[in-house]
This record gives structure tokens, sequence and C-alpha cells, in this order.
């Protein structure tokens, strides 16, 4: 396709083939970017950015312009957070700095400018391109953010734990573009397939489209706060349900095998978890193959049109990171699908319709997603995008053009349609967004899961863990990660009670209510030793979180300067000399250490997954968790140098990573095998006792005041999840 340009250009030149500068070359034609000859991966909308910012050179392009021709108006799309991710893509390109620019320099509120030289011998010649239509940006208010996922019940979703909110503009909608998106229709309906108590998730369709297949926890009799998942099915129309198995599991993914009549699930149940087969109209299983999946976004299968395999995620028994496999139905002989290192986990290997592609993702940190499509053979990947918000599952349309995404904004669940020839993406025109999309094969059903939940702090006496709790800082909003400051006087906790994530702070009996951040979502306070400074992780106006303090006084949010691009999760020295946090440099997280005052960051630790550093009272230790859920806790001495992190002894796996609280003498944490339970582990003895039970699942942060009195811990007061059917989706 032309690139736009600005139509006051010389419109008597020819159209461009190379542009030239430095010792890179940008080459149209193909649309690819090369330094000293060597191809630099850059996806098609930031390689369109820095052309159009090649061929004004010199020049400012303002943000209007860039929305203009990169974004027409029939294309929906985050313009605040797009814009900021293709210019961040372009940077790591070049190896450019926003800091201190050499070829992208940026001007605030205007736009951005190439002020590298052109070289001579590859002069900039723009053509004309067609007219395009202005696009309005109208500010949306700011909405509910969705996090946690607890529903997923201590699976990998809890990784939107860590995005606690983020604000952004979105474009004026207009009419659909026929012949963009001709499938779609406005006389889409949307109505519950489903609306059972629990979680009823994870869908998907019988080949013919009049059966859906889904997982559903009814939670009935169900004290541990285990999930106790069962496949069900039910026809289109019909409240007769049938019940395909009877093992209760943390989760069950499925998928139909093309003649209709078997269904494959993957399980997830300790020693039992694997690939099984069971009959479409009920039947005994059967085990096809074992494996080690860890949470529910390794478990979706996909079964391939000529039947002959099915495509699965897995974890490596004793590797880091999720790889992608091909099961051969017949053989039962498993083979790993071709794995790029750039990748930090692999999964949703998905075959379309044709068989002919394979649709997949790759993390390469917990803020960056990037979709590809592929062959078989995995050997001609292509780039179709790179979101930064937690995806959950993929669906391919019946024509193979389009792939339906479900991702976790700041405003809920979304469900997204990306288009596979050049990866624009748009918002599905629903009434609600969901997760776990499936589409029927001849196009004209999507069905996915809903959820309705609500987070409140609650207050537990430690002398008296049996006393009824009490619920805190009650709000009609959600509200989490609470933290005591170290004086005893003041608690700080995330809110969603202004409409926007936020630190917010009261004393300890809830009274005078205070908001400490404004500017952006934030979230994950952390208190400094002399309780007048909160920090805190907050999204800037660059698209990018990073670490921000304030004094309580004045409430006013300072960005701790560091050489760390993006950082989060800040935790104070017990001295107050340092910020410990977790930041995204490459592939995986590292973590940190930096002068409270700013300054050059040491790294501490590095790893795929490693989350949440919190300093021992003594100073001695640095804890973390080895991952997201179902997490190691790890010790870094720090009066080591070179030491190596170390499993804490005796300590058993935590569900979730911001579930626990270092004290003097322990630490309490949520453990996984009892995901509401609420456990202490004595550093002297080495032994682990449980403290109190709760009603509901737990989500995020616990708190222990000064004096060891009292708790506060978040708890997920309302769970439920219905599927949705759209009908009419073309």
């Amino acid at each position: 396709m032309p690139f736009p340009v600005r139509t006051d250009s010389a419109s008597s030149s020819p159209r461009p083939q190379r542009i030239a500068f430095d010792n890179f070359e940008v080459d149209l034609r193909p649309g690819e970017v090369r330094k000293n000859g060597v191809r630099i991966r850059l996806q098609a909308q930031p390689f369109q950015l820095l052309v159009l910012l090649l061929k004004n050179a010199g020049d400012v392009v303002t943000r209007e312009e860039i929305c203009r021709e990169l974004w027409p108006r029939d294309t929906f799309v985050d313009f605040e957070h797009s814009l900021a991710a293709a210019v961040n893509k372009i940077r790591e390109a070049l190896s450019d700095s926003a800091d201190n620019p050499r070829y992208i320099e940026t001007l605030p509120k205007r736009g951005y400018r190439f002020i590298g030289k052109i070289r001579p011998e590859a002069p900039v010649v723009i053509a004309v391109a067609e007219p395009q239509q202005t696009v309005e940006l109208v500010p949306v208010p700011p909405a509910k953010v969705w996090r946690g996922r607890m529903w997923i019940l201590g699976m990998v979703g809890t990784v939107v734990v860590l995005v606690v909110a983020v604000l952004f503009f979105r474009l004026s909608r207009k009419p659909l573009n026929s012949q963009l998106y001709s499938h779609m229709t406005s006389d889409m309906v949307t109505v519950p397939f489903t609306a059972y108590p629990g979680v009823e998730t994870a869908p998907s369709f019988s080949p013919d489209g009049s059966r859906i297949a889904f997982s559903w926890d009814n939670a009935t009799g169900n004290r541990s706060g285990r999930p106790q998942f069962d496949l069900y099915e039910k026809a289109i129309g019909s409240e007769t349900l049938l019940r395909l198995t009877n093992h209760p599991s943390e989760w069950i993914s499925s998928t139909w095998s093309p003649d209709g009549t078997q269904i494959a699930l993957h399980r997830l149940a300790s020693e039992d978890t694997g690939i099984y087969v069971v009959p479409a109209l009920g039947g005994p299983e059967r085990k096809l193959h074992a494996t080690h999946a860890p949470y529910s976004v390794v478990a979706p299968l996909s079964w391939s049109p000529d039947g002959k395999w099915i495509a699965y995620a897995d974890a490596e028994d004793g590797k880091p990171g999720d790889r992608m496999f091909l099961l051969n139905v017949d053989t039962l002989e498993s083979h790993e699908f071709p794995h790029d290192p750039t990748c930090n986990h692999e999964g949703n290997l998905t075959f379309s319709h044709s068989g002919q592609q394979l649709a997949m993702l790759c993390v390469h940190s917990t803020t960056s997603f990037e979709y590809f499509v592929t062959n078989f053979q995995g050997k001609s990947k292509r780039s179709l995008t790179t979101i930064h918000e937690f995806a959950t599952d993929l669906a391919w349309t019946s024509d193979d053009k389009y792939l339906i995404l479900a991702r976790e904004l700041d405003t809920g669940p979304e469900l997204d349609e990306l288009r596979v020839s050049d990866g624009a993406m748009r918002k599905l025109s629903l009434s609600s967004g969901g997760s776990w999309p499936a589409v029927s094969r001849d196009g004209r059903r999507l069905a996915f899961s809903t959820f309705v939940g609500h987070v409140n702090i609650w207050r537990r006496d430690l002398l008296h863990p049996k006393a009824a709790p009490v619920q805190m800082y009650t709000s009609t909003r959600e509200q989490n990660a609470a933290q005591y400051s170290p004086d005893g006087k003041h608690v700080a906790f995330d809110s969603a009670r202004s409409g926007l994530w936020s630190v917010w702070m009261a004393d300890t009996d809830g009274s005078n209510l205070v908001q400490i951040s404004h500017d952006g979502p934030a979230g994950y306070p952390g208190w400094s030793p002399d309780s007048q400074k909160i920090a805190f992780a907050m999204k800037g106006s660059d698209g990018l979180w990073n670490v921000y303090t304030a004094d309580i006084s004045d409430r006013v949010p300072h960005k701790l300067q560091t050489n760390v691009p993006e950082t989060t999760d800040p935790e104070w020295s017990h001295d107050g000399k340092w910020i410990y946090f977790r930041g995204y440099e490459g592939v995986g997280h590292q973590l940190y250490r930096c002068p409270v005052k700013g300054g050059g960051a040491a790294i501490l630790a590095a790893s795929q997954d490693i989350i949440e550093p919190i300093e021992s009272t003594d100073g001695k230790v640095l804890y973390f968790p080895s991952r997201n859920v179902n997490a190691l806790m790890m010790m870094l001495p720090l009066d080591r140098p070179n030491a190596a992190p170390q499993p804490v002894v005796g300590m058993p796996n935590i569900s979730v990573e911001h579930q626990w609280a270092v004290v003097p003498s322990g630490i309490y944490f949520v453990p996984q095998a009892a995901p509401r339970t609420i456990c202490f582990y004595d550093f002297a003895t080495r032994h682990n006792r449980e403290i109190f039970k709760t009603d509901r699942e737990l989500s995020d942060g616990i708190s222990v005041s000064p004096d060891g009195r009292y708790m506060l811990y978040s708890q997920l007061d309302e769970n439920n999840s219905n599927i949705m059917l759209v009908s009419n989706l073309h």
C-alpha cells in the first residue's frame, strides 16, 4: 500500500524507492529497514511512521498529521498508546534515545521530527497520496480498571494485576468502512449463552456451530478456594446441559475435532495435568499426553482442519518459559514448534480454517505481547502487531482474514479484530467486552466469557483471628493493595473510586481520605521508612510505567529519574537510602536498586518472570517471588556481593505475586495449595502455620500494622463469569 503523505508536498516527483541516512537504508517497496546491509525487524505501523518522518525530514510532523496519515477515520486505535509504542519501536530499531535523540526528536504536545541527515545520494522525493479525512480525538472519561482477574483463579491472568491502569484517548466512532470490514454488520446481537452461578468460561464451537463446549466452576460447596472446573456442553437455544467430565480441575480449555465426534481438553490438575479426548456425546475420557502447563493462558488447544494435529503450549519441565508444541493425534508423538529466542513465553498456537497458517503469541515481557502468523513449519513468521495489555486467547474468523483478540485494558476486557494482511486493529462494536473468544466455523457467531467482580479491602485482628473481619475504606468501586505506614498512622492503597485507578491515603480508621496521584493511572504504593513519602508506579504521557514518589504533605508526584526506561513495583530500603524496583529492558524482568533521589540503577537479579522486590526489616536480604503465580519465594543476600538468589527453605509456593508481606519474624502469605488461607512462615523454625481462612478468594495486597495487631488484605467479594453469544457476526 502507498504510504500516506502530506497533500502540500510536490506532486510531480516520482515515488521514492529508498531513503538512506547515516548507516541505515529504508527500502519502501518491501517495507524493510537495513543497518549496514543487515535487516532490522520493524513492524508495519512503526515503519510507516518512520517513512512519514523521513519524507518530512527537518520539519515537525504534528500529532494530528500522524493520526490522519497512519490511522484513517474508520480505524479505531488507542491513539496515545499506539503512537508512543510506534515511536519507541522506531527508537529501538535505530538505537536512538528519547533524552539525547540522534534521529527522532519529540516536541512535547506538538509531534515529532526527523533530525538526522539524509544522504544526498538518496534524496527524499515525496509523492502525493489520496486526500485523507481528519480524525477527531475525543477524550474518554476515566473508567473502571479491571485488574487481577482472580476469576482465572490463580493462573497467569494475574499478570494484569501488574498493570494497574491506563489513561487513554480513543477515536470518535464513524460508520464502519464496508470494504475494510465488510464481514461485520451493525445488527450484531449479544445475548447470554449461560447464566449459571459461578464461573463459566473458555467456550469452543462444534464444527456445525450448533453447540458450545465450555468450562464451569459452579463453586458449590467449595470452601478451599481452589478452582473446580469440569467440561460441559450445551446446544444453542437449549438449556439442557451435558456434563462431559467429572474431574474437578484448576482449569480446562477445549477444542472440537474437525468431524465433531470428539472434544480435546487441556486439563490443569496437579499430577493429572495433560491433554485428553472425550466423545462429544459423552463417554469415557482418554489421555493423550501429559503436560506441565502451569496456568490457564497456556492451556488453549487448536485442532488442525485435517484432524492430524493438536497445537498446544506447555512449560518444559525444569526449563523457564512456555513453549508451543504439535501433538500427532495418531502416533501421540509431540514435537516443539520452532522457538523464537526473543520470546520470553510463546503460546496461543492456533490453526487457520484453511490449515495453511497458524497464529501465535510471543510474550517479550509483561508489557509487550506480539502477535505473529506463520506456516506449519514455523519458518515464515510475520509480525502483525504488538500490544501492551495482557491477552488471553485468539480465534480466526471464517475467511482467515482476521483474528479476534481478547485483551485487558484499563476500561476492562476488550475484544478486538486484527487484520492479518497488515496488522490493522480495531475494537469490535459489542455491548460488552470479554475474554476467551471463539468463532463458529461459518463465521456467523462469536462466543466469549464476561466477568463480574468486586474487590474490597478487609481488616483482621491477628490477636483474635477468628473474630469477624471488618471492611475498610468502603466504596462501590474496586480497591486493593493496602499498605500500613511504618508509623502506623496512615494506610496507602489503590482505588478506582475517582473513576481511574489511583493511589489514595487515609488514616488507619478509614477517615481523612485523600488522593495522592492524579495525572495518570497509578498503583502499588510503598512507604518510606519515615512515613512521609509514598512510592508508586504510574503511567506517564509517553505510555510507559515508571516509579514516582510523592510527599504526603503536598501530594505532588515526582518521577524517579534513572537509566531504566520502564519501572514498576517500587519498595523502599529499611534505611531510606534506596528504592528497589522491577525494570523492563530486553527480554524478561530485572530487579534493580537506585538512590532515592534517582541516578544509575544496579541490577540485583534478572530472570524471565521475577516480581516485586521487598527488603527484610534488617536490610540484609531481598525477597521476591520467582514468577507471577504458583511462585517460589526467593531470597538474595544483600551483604554478599555476587550472591545468587536461593529459594526460601521450607516455604511453600505462594498463590499470586502480591499476596505476601515481610515482618521481622517471618512472612505472611497465601499458599498456592489453599488460596483462601493466610499462612505464616517463621524465619526461626522454618515452619509454616495457618493464621485464618477467608470466605472469598483473595486479591492483591497483604499488610501488617507496625505493632503486629492488624492485617489488611484484599478480597474478591463478587466473582461471576458468564458466556455471551454474538449472532450476525457477518
